[in-house]
């Protein structure tokens, strides 16, 4: 229940963004599929507002933003898409070298991940 919108943000820097169960890629992302990921992230994980988050209630934008790239990383990987290194240095730049990742937050990460994945395999008649 997540739907691609159009993209309409002018700050030419934006590669994506997620409002509610919307999300909308920048037509001239460097990497759109890694964008698209990163925003149903966002979404799957709460912070977007449309999801419960009881086990994380307050978490900080740093934070946010290291669980939707962490959960890119996981779906690039996966698929063998491009997009893996950019997305470590993401995660780097918002989360630190070296930080050992909470692991609540390494639990929510996976399951985001997994969802993803699940659906992607599913839409294509896949099997779960």
């Amino acid at each position: 229940d997540i739907h691609l919108v159009p993209f309409t943000m002018t700050d030419g820097n934006c590669q994506g963004y997620a409002q509610r169960r919307e999300i909308a890629v920048n037509p001239v992302a460097g990497l759109p599929e890694k964008t698209m990921f990163h925003e149903i992230a966002h979404i799957l994980l709460g912070h977007t507002g449309t999801e419960t988050m009881a086990d994380m209630p307050t978490l900080s934008r740093n934070q946010k933003e290291m669980e939707a790239e962490s959960v890119a990383l996981i779906c690039v990987e996966s698929l063998g898409l491009p997009g893996s290194a950019d997305a470590r240095g993401y995660v780097q730049h918002w989360y630190g070298q070296g930080v050992e990742i909470p692991e609540a937050n390494a639990r929510r990460i996976f399951q985001a991940a997994d969802r993803i994945l699940k659906s992607g395999s599913l839409s294509q008649g896949g099997a779960q």
